[in-house]
């Protein structure tokens, strides 16, 4: 941990949080929201105020997406490549907004880009946590086929992290779209196996599947809530936590 750096009483003292790109837009149709970016950036500094050891993962939604590339008779590969691109323009917005608040940062991608950003070095990422910087995971998996949601799941898994934290539009899992649905059921916890087997499209299968091989618990919460991602490391707030069951 940063020298200087007092960690508060956490209940999380290191965590990945996911962020999509469509978070990213606020009300826009299309691109990156300032507003919004620095709105989460705000959220982020708090935590890491803390003395929380941080790292993220954003999505390119908001750019492009592979699935909808591939839908209109692009090849799926080059789509999940734009992609991740796609993904690196968020993680450099991100930095730029937490580095003007005085936050230390480093990206790292899994395509190498080194102009304008590191490789991804797993012991490297490793040492930036212990030093107190805030580390945002860029390009994916470097690999097609693979969402986001993946790459959370498996960075979170490389860093030991003590949670993966999905920031959401709602303040937890339902079992319907609450916005459209105001009979939904929200749920308090739930098992891995019952998010694969209820198909409750909280992240891919193969993320929950990889969280659930390394024992790390997903917490599901509204980025939109003001403090509300502090609340979640410190055990407090509302959110949906999916883990082993017993």
């Amino acid at each position: 941990m940063g020298a200087g750096r007092m960690a508060a009483d956490l209940k999380y003292r290191r965590v990945l949080l996911k962020i999509s790109g469509e978070a990213l837009m606020g009300e826009r149709e299309y691109g990156l929201d300032p507003a919004m970016i620095g709105r989460i950036a705000d959220e982020i500094c708090s935590v890491h105020s803390l003395g929380a050891e941080l790292c993220l993962v954003i999505g390119g939604g908001n750019i492009f997406r592979g699935l909808s590339g591939a839908a209109a008779g692009m090849e799926r590969a080059s789509g999940d490549y734009m992609g991740m691109l796609a993904t690196v323009i968020n993680s450099l917005a991100m930095q730029n907004e937490l580095e003007r608040r005085g936050v230390t940062t480093r990206v790292q991608s899994a395509i190498s880009m080194q102009a304008i950003c590191e490789p991804y070095i797993r012991r490297r990422a490793l040492r930036h946590l212990e030093k107190g910087r805030v580390v945002i995971f860029g390009a994916g998996t470097g690999n097609p086929f693979f969402t986001t949601d993946t790459a959370a799941a498996l960075r979170a898994s490389e860093m030991g992290c003590d949670a993966l934290l999905k920031a959401t539009k709602v303040d937890g899992v339902y079992d319907d779209d609450p916005l459209r649905n105001p009979n939904a059921r929200r749920f308090d916890r739930l098992d891995y196996h019952e998010v694969l087997t209820r198909d409750l499209q909280v992240m891919d299968a193969a993320a929950i599947s990889l969280a659930r091989e390394n024992g790390i618990p997903i917490l599901v919460f509204s980025i939109f809530e003001n403090g509300g991602f502090a609340a979640v490391v410190q055990g407090r707030g509302r959110y949906t936590i999916i883990e082993e069951l017993q």
